[in-house]
Order: C-alpha cells, then sequence, then structure tokens
C-alpha cells in the first residue's frame, strides 16, 4: 500500500509544486493527500524497524486517529514561489547530509564509491548487506526489549529526535512548508512546545507527534 502511496506522492507532489510556482498555494486537497502519506509511512515506521516504538498495528488509513505516533503539518495560506525551485536540492543539502550519514547503510556508501568495479565483477552485492546508523539502535533497542521488556528512554528519544530531525526534512523538500527546518536533533517523545508525560509507558510509548508547526 505504501508503495503505491508513495509514487502518488511524488506526482502530487511535483503537481503541487508547478500550482506554486504559479499560485503561490499548494492545493489543498494534494496537502492533504501528501500529509497522510507521510502520517502513514510514521505509523508503518514507529511500528516497525523505524522505532520498534508500539505494539499495537498501525491503521491502514491516511487519516488522523488515536494511534501511539502521530504526524501533521499546517497548512500554509501563502508559499514563495521562487523557493519551490531550490528548496527541495538545493538549500535542503545540508540535512540531506546530515541524515543520509544517519540513515545510509554501510553498503550503500560502499556501493556509490566503488560502482564501477561492482558493475565490472557483476555480482551486485554492493546492495545486499549493511546497516544504517538508526538501524543500529533500533537492533539495540530490541535486543533490549527483547530480553527486559522495556525500552531505554534515553534510547527511545534518541530515535525519536532521529526520526523527526528526517520527517521535517522531508515536509521541506516536499515543498509543503517554507520555515527552513531546525539544524537541531530535538529528543524526547513529544516535540518541543507540547505537553505531555516526560517519557512514554513501556513497552507501549505514548503519542509521539513529528510535526513541523
Amino acid at each position: 500500500m505504501l508503495a503505491l502511496l508513495w509514487v502518488a506522492f511524488v506526482i502530487t507532489t511535483v503537481v503541487a509544486g508547478v500550482a506554486i510556482l504559479f499560485t503561490g498555494r499548494y492545493p489543498h486537497g494534494l496537502f492533504h493527500f501528501n500529509v497522510g502519506v507521510l502520517r502513514w509511512s510514521w505509523r508503518v515506521g514507529f511500528y516497525a524497524y523505524g522505532a520498534l516504538g508500539t505494539d499495537r498495528y498501525p491503521p491502514f488509513t491516511l487519516a488522523k486517529t488515536d494511534y501511539p505516533a502521530d504526524f501533521d503539518v499546517d497548512y500554509p495560506e501563502q508559499l514563495n514561489r521562487g523557493l519551490v525551485l531550490i528548496k527541495s536540492w538545493l538549500l535542503a543539502l545540508p540535512h540531506l547530509v546530515v541524515i543520509g550519514l544517519v540513515t545510509a547503510t554501510s553498503a550503500s556508501w560502499w556501493a556509490a564509491r566503488s560502482t564501477s568495479s561492482t558493475v565490472a565483477a557483476g555480482d551486485g552485492s554492493a546492495g545486499t548487506a549493511g546497516i544504517s546508523l538508526l538501524g543500529v539502535l533500533v537492533l539495540i533497542a530490541g535486543v533490549v526489549l527483547l530480553v527486559t521488556r522495556r525500552y531505554p528512554p534515553a534510547l527511545f528519544d534518541l530515535i525519536i529526535g532521529i526520526n523527526r530531525w528526517a520527517y521535517r526534512v522531508l515536509t521541506y523538500i516536499a515543498l509543503m512548508r517554507d520555515e527552513y527546518p531546525p539544524l537541531r536533533l530535538d529528543q524526547g517523545p513529544l516535540d518541543p512546545g507540547e505537553t505531555g508525560p516526560e517519557h512514554p509507558t513501556v513497552p507501549t510509548p505514548e503519542p509521539v507527534p513529528v510535526s513541523t508547526s
């Protein structure tokens, strides 16, 4: 389902970019659809190997629910028409480098450095193994959960902070906001400014908003 939705997400983002370029506005329907795709993706990542944050199965819906992981973006009434041409690749580049270092697998980096030799060898081994820094952290959390049934709060905060950073950057390069994402790692179960418990209950965390507001 997500694979199909992400194909649609790319198409609607391109269409929205053209609309912003000429009108300075993001079409409402496309905006809410794209937010829904990101929301669904974050729920699945939170449930699976993006965080291992809950045992509750993610719902098959784009809409907001009471699921213990949430994502939302405030609708922009007006967007800069010029920025639409450079946000996704030039302005976001510093963020993309950092996020790439944290989320790219070692095999991906090795493949990027040795593409020509891999093609010559023809074994296709460059993309078959490897684990990212985020993957290592989630793996450690999984082992601890397996043994103790408790999620270390500090590790949870770090993993959520990395995911929060990645989704804020994704929101920016998807043209949904003009505000530049902060170059910082906001750790913890809740966004800065949100109210709630300091840490989630274990083993099922409380709601973890990942928003740009």
